[in-house]
């Protein structure tokens, strides 16, 4: 793995530099923040994440660690890609990602083109406890015994149930559920209220046909 690259700033563009080191050009992804502060000729030093795929090895550089840190935990998430988890770095702070995946502020992250509300739901719920505001303990930042609650339903609504059909549905897949609620897993209960949701839907699709037939 390249974890980093010092050398003389080459090209610049809008969303990537070349850094000359030993002979060899290297291109470099980044955010426009960091690229602002590079002028060709200059030395640069980027912390870097190599992506590797079958047809390219690509390169993204950070200011820092941080960044780079952030948006590694980004590429967890399902469907976030690289260009997705730049775009969220070019758009906000690391801390500011930190507070909202923290807070559950899935519409601070709709900031970002290319993010809608159900790719910013999902990045809450699957990075809830992975990423922690700067001063605040692991411990505090554990959802609270009801603040799930909210997130959940938040989570549902995004894709398409009403906050009624939402509350009626975490009712009805309560069964169960008592340890993944106690610990406060907004993922696992969102996991389990659709997979209820699913076998309810299917329940009353059969008892709708045997009504038609009666």
């Amino acid at each position: 793995m390249i974890s980093s690259v010092r050398g003389t700033v080459g090209q610049i563009s809008l969303n990537s530099v070349v850094v000359e080191v030993g002979g060899v050009g290297l291109l470099v992804n980044a955010t426009p923040q960091t690229l602002s502060g590079m002028r060709p000729g200059s030395e640069a030093f980027l912390n870097t994440a190599l992506m590797v795929r079958e047809d390219a090895l690509t390169l993204y550089g950070f200011a820092d660690r941080e960044e780079r840190e952030i948006f590694e935990v980004l590429l967890g998430v399902s469907g976030v890609g690289p260009r997705l988890g730049l775009a969220v770095l070019s758009v906000l702070e690391p801390e500011a990602i930190r507070v909202a995946v923290a807070s559950g502020d899935g519409k601070a992250l709709t900031k970002v083109p290319g993010i809608g509300p159900k790719v910013a739901a999902r990045i809450v719920l699957e990075l809830a406890g992975k990423l922690i505001p700067t001063g605040v303990s692991a411990a505090a930042a554990m959802p609270t015994p009801d603040s799930w609650k909210a997130q959940v339903t938040e989570a549902l609504m995004s894709l398409g149930w009403s906050e009624k059909d939402a509350g009626a549905a975490l009712d009805g897949a309560a069964e169960g559920q008592e340890e993944l609620r106690e610990r406060g897993d907004v993922a696992g209960i969102l996991r389990a209220t659709l997979q209820w949701l699913g076998r309810d839907g299917a329940r009353a699709g059969r008892a709708r046909t045997g009504a038609s037939r009666g």
